[in-house]
């Protein structure tokens, strides 16, 4: 993969499939197991991952994320570390509601989440405390890392965006910026002489060397 610049790799890669997906349902830290598509998502994303030779592998301890990490983990061998810190925004009242009905319901807490502002979602956490939580134990991982490391982290699609927010400097209304994940692609940071640089966003295939002026 292009852009290592000498520095050590963090591969985030998000969950497969749950039946709360496929019904547009908020699931935050609700414990939802995949379904048989998210496991045959995770088996044919792990064998994708297993090419990058990861050094670690780190989770949420949420069953569809662990059991999704579990894959890469029988592909490479590496334990899975498992962390609460690495769950989905805890949103309260808004968990196991639509979105249709989230905002029949919220409708000024979803209008001022949707300009940007720090929103308690049904009660829950503000993004920049889900990064509070989720940064350190990356980094924390990261420091274990060998020369040019990679490290995977598989989390949620919300927690994913606040930690690229976070160590990319980004303020917390900037980080809507960066599009969602599908499920089990990944983004990819590198960290290079001036910190940290997003190599790839929402990547479901292997990245190709970049070839130009901007390497």
């Amino acid at each position: 993969m292009n852009g290592r610049e000498g520095g050590p790799r963090i591969v985030f890669w998000r969950h497969g499939q749950t039946s709360w997906n496929l019904e547009s349902r908020f699931q935050g830290s609700t414990d939802i197991a995949l379904t048989e598509t998210g496991v045959a998502q995770a088996k044919r994303s792990a064998r994708l991952l297993a090419g990058l030779s990861p050094d670690l592998l780190i989770s949420s301890d949420l069953q569809r994320a662990a059991a999704t990490a579990a894959e890469l983990a029988r592909l490479t061998g590496l334990d899975v570390q498992h962390h609460a810190g690495l769950q989905e925004t805890y949103a309260g009242e808004w968990q196991g509601l639509t979105n249709a009905e989230i905002r029949a319901r919220f409708p000024e807490q979803y209008e001022a989440w949707g300009r940007g502002e720090a929103v308690r979602r049904g009660g829950g956490e503000l993004s920049s405390e889900v990064a509070d939580r989720s940064v350190p134990i990356v980094l924390e991982a990261v420091d274990k890392l060998p020369e040019r490391g990679t490290l995977v982290v598989v989390s949620h699609g919300g927690t994913i965006r606040t930690m690229l927010g976070r160590l990319l400097g980004l303020e917390p209304v900037q980080w809507e910026c960066f599009g969602g994940l599908s499920n089990c692609c990944w983004s990819v940071l590198g960290r290079g002489a001036r910190g940290w640089r997003l190599l790839e966003h929402n990547a479901g295939t292997l990245p190709q060397p970049v070839i130009g002026d901007d390497t």
